[in-house]
């Protein structure tokens, strides 16, 4: 009984060895595993007098491992925030969405030591990445000596407040195309035409461009704004440019006056409708659209403002003819609603008036484009567009379209279809300076020789101005010396006679070809027209830019932006616009930023 006990008190004591830490037992004695550990993982063991392992105490505790990967840097921080500003910015989203719960959820999934900062630290922030876009804008505006023309057009919010846009164009140094965001400026006064000639003045004003280097103002046909564009003509000289786009849309709207058309287009909207409204009809014409071949499209619907979307709904229309009549004639179609379908010669009417407004549709699209030259293309499009009105169709009504559509597009072009000296006539010096129409076959030989002689006019004028005089002393060791000189400027004005009778014998660019890359590898060979081209080429065709500030990423009136303030409107617009323009790194100012950050608290407060 007592051997019992001693026995189990044997094997009750424990082991003091270290090696039972790292093996199970094999045999009584340790000084072959000790050995063993010494040999293979010297890293292990540390022998100081007895045996003292250091690999356990390099093992973490899973909590301190976790705070470790968690933790985020003051830099870290302040990445993070620049790039959920930049996301907020670039996708015109409400700063007030970094309070949304799903958002804090995300960002918290995504980095949970991260500490997101509050609208109110947001808000901040924009305001200072406006202002370094800011400064950035006014020098790149400073830095070009090229002329510069500018576009407007107005715009009321969702909560009913009025804003003008602004936008600038210049060509660079490079050839670039070059466009900013000016301002998205609110109005609170009455929109007369001197009031707005003013608010133009301001802008130009707060980014300290120069009278003299506005070449011209873009601008819609409303009677205001062509009163203000004529009060800023005749005060600094600025040349009043009616958007193309605009003056499109009046052209169409008269043209599409026709009774017949009228009907038929009245009749297409509501069969648009219906479909739009009825989920069980959208249902069917897809089903209908599946079982004959064609895509599966929605219907468009047209909108007023914007003429070329009722030339959508008419080619979607005529696209799903099948399916929408088969849809409407199934007995599953609900009584009363198969009238809807047109009848067969609204169908023909329909079918000739989408190709007569087919023209029109591709100078929209074209005159629109934001990153090439548009005006121009103007005056041979005025042409081509002139031409297709010629054409003839079977129906009456179109062909009345016809006609009224080529007396509208004469009566409001004609000045970019002919040329006279007592007419600005810039679109037609600008397709001059264009080497894709050089040529300017959409003119008459005698309207070419004088508008070849107004481009030398030109450069006379600039030369005895003083802007070219530079450039002809850098050159007077060119100049044969068979010409016969009675001073300086005569020799520097056969200079430009020579060079622009030497243009005009090249050949013509092809059309799908840029004329600024033209330019480009040109510039030292016709060096006076470059300067030249640059302040023509630079006019858009249309308002379209300034229109574009208010329809960013397809969200014009977003009502989570409703309650922005007027100056945040703006803010929020020209970083929208600029920030690619004027890059920013992520990196800068990221420390201070970082350590703010990580500091700010999250109040529940109201959406700016």
């Amino acid at each position: 009984m007592a051997e019992q006990s001693v026995g189990e008190a044997k094997q009750a004591r424990p082991r003091a060895s270290k090696v039972w830490e790292y093996f199970t037992t094999f045999h009584s004695s340790t000084t072959a595993m000790h050995e063993h550990l010494k040999r293979r993982h010297p890293g292990a063991t540390t022998f100081v007098g007895v045996f003292s392992f250091s690999f356990s105490a390099k093992q973490r505790r899973v909590d301190e491992f976790v705070l470790k990967r968690h933790s985020c840097t003051p830099q870290k921080a302040g990445v993070l925030t620049e790039s959920i500003l930049n996301m907020l910015v670039n996708d015109m989203r409400p700063l007030s969405m970094v309070e949304d719960e799903g958002f804090m959820q995300m960002v918290n999934t995504f980095h949970p030591g991260y500490t997101l900062p509050s609208r109110t630290h947001f808000t901040k922030l924009m305001e200072q990445k406006y202002e370094t876009s800011l400064a950035k804008v006014k020098d790149a505006l400073k830095a070009t000596e090229n002329k510069i023309a500018l576009t407007t057009d107005a715009w009321t919010s969702v909560a009913t407040e009025a804003y003008l846009g602004i936008t600038c164009h210049f060509i660079s140094d490079d050839w670039d195309f070059t466009s900013f965001c000016l301002t998205t400026m609110p109005l609170e006064e009455r929109h007369t035409g001197p009031n707005i000639a003013a608010w133009v003045e301001q802008a130009v004003e707060k980014f300290e461009i120069p009278t003299s280097k506005i070449m011209a103002v873009v601008h819609d046909n409303g009677s205001n704004v062509v009163l203000a564009a004529n009060i800023l003509q005749e005060k600094n000289g600025w040349v009043s440019v009616r958007c193309t786009g605009h003056t499109l849309q009046l052209v169409i709207n008269h043209a599409l006056k026709n009774p017949q058309i009228s009907k038929a287009l009245g009749a297409s909207r509501s069969l648009v409708e219906h479909f739009k409204r009825s989920e069980l009809a959208a249902s069917n014409l897809k089903l209908k659209q599946n079982q004959m071949g064609t895509p599966e499209h929605k219907l468009v619907q047209d909108v007023s403002t914007r003429w070329n979307s009722t030339y959508h709904m008419i080619s979607r229309l005529l696209e799903q003819r099948w399916p929408v009549t088969a849809t409407l004639s199934d007995p599953a179609t609900q009584r009363g609603k198969q009238y809807l379908d047109l009848k067969s010669d609204q169908w023909t009417l329909l079918e000739e008036l989408s190709q007569a407004l087919q023209a029109f549709e591709c100078a929209t699209v074209y005159l629109s484009g934001k990153s090439y030259v548009t005006v121009s293309a103007l005056p041979p499009l005025v042409k081509g567009l002139l031409k297709s009105t010629h054409t003839s169709y079977e129906t009456t009504p179109v062909e009345a379209f016809q006609a009224a559509a080529s007396k509208e597009t004469t009566a409001r072009w004609s000045g970019e279809v002919t040329f006279t000296h007592d007419k600005q006539s810039r679109q037609i010096i600008a397709a001059a300076l264009d080497p894709r129409f050089l040529k300017l076959k959409f003119l008459t030989p005698e309207e070419r020789f004088s508008v070849q002689n107004k481009v030398q006019a030109l450069l006379k004028r600039d030369l005895q101005i003083g802007g070219l005089f530079q450039y002809w002393i850098h050159c007077l060791d060119q100049i044969p010396q068979t010409v016969t000189m009675t001073s300086e400027e005569d020799a520097h004005i056969q200079k430009i006679c020579n060079e622009v009778l030497k243009y005009f014998g090249e050949q013509p660019l092809s059309k799908t070809e840029s004329p600024l890359s033209w330019w480009k590898s040109n510039e030292a060979r016709f060096p006076a027209l470059a300067s030249l081209a640059k302040s023509f080429l630079c006019i858009p065709a249309t308002s379209t830019p300034s229109e574009r500030l208010f329809s960013a990423a397809g969200n014009i009136a977003s009502k989570k932006r409703a309650s922005l303030t007027p100056e945040h409107v703006n803010m929020l617009t020209f970083l929208h616009c600029n920030l690619k323009r004027t890059p920013t790194r992520p990196a800068d100012n990221q420390e201070g930023e970082g350590k703010k950050t990580q500091k700010t608290d999250r109040p529940n407060k109201d959406r700016v």
